[in-house]
């Protein structure tokens, strides 16, 4: 997982001094799994789901190419053979997500969760995943530990979803988590597409801490 971390940190990097960036990893991650989920992707259709201007776009697919994961023609971008293997290690990490309904332990208008293999360790209070998903625009976020079929709040092993069965049930049904899975809630007020981002910069954040150190 090192070496794909860094790959990731590269493509957000800045080549040039002097032009200073208006995406990051998790704009990465969120094209990435655009372009493979719709085989081509064209680069308006990435601006519209990114929220980036053109300008940005250009740049973060310039970006890709440089490292051989996409590769442009025609019919839009796709991605390359070493493209695929790149993403699908991420996804090792953080293999599903989902929109979630206004509940208790949500903290916005629209709120979106998103899953982490095995890495329970890797959470301390979950100050460190609400202020990843603060930066990028959301409100918040809400870090839970799967254990023995219960989402606890990390350090009080609290059952947070304990009276939403519901909530509880639509976490199961769609992230299947197991013993020692995280579960990440951000939150936001402006619309849905902030909201998957704020998950998706807490998720990488985390990922790439625990990469850190090991």
């Amino acid at each position: 997982m090192h070496t794909y971390v860094k790959t990731l940190q590269g493509i957000s990097s800045r080549y040039a001094p002097s032009r200073i960036l208006s995406f990051d990893i998790t704009h990465v991650f969120k094209a990435l799994q655009l372009i493979e989920s719709r085989g081509h992707t064209s680069r308006d259709a990435l601006c519209k789901e990114l929220n980036l201007g053109e300008g940005s776009v250009k740049t973060l697919v310039k970006h890709l190419m440089m490292e051989n994961i996409i590769e442009t023609s025609n019919a839009g971008t796709k991605m390359t053979e070493k493209g695929r293997k790149f993403l699908a290690e991420l996804l090792s990490s953080i293999p599903a997500e989902c929109e979630v309904p206004n509940c208790s332990i949500a903290l916005g208008k629209f709120n979106y969760a998103i899953l982490l293999k095995q890495l329970s360790v890797a959470i301390k209070l979950g100050i460190e995943q609400r202020d990843a998903a603060i930066r990028v625009g959301g409100v918040g976020a809400t870090t839970l530990l799967f254990r023995k079929g219960k989402f606890v709040i990390p350090v009080t092993n609290i059952d947070s979803l304990k009276k939403e069965p519901q909530i509880h049930g639509l976490l199961i049904k769609e992230l299947s988590p197991k013993d020692g899975d995280v579960v990440i809630i951000a939150s936001s007020d402006r619309n849905e597409k902030v909201a998957e981002l704020s998950a998706k910069n807490a998720a990488l954040m985390t990922v790439m801490n625990h990469t850190k150190h090991n």
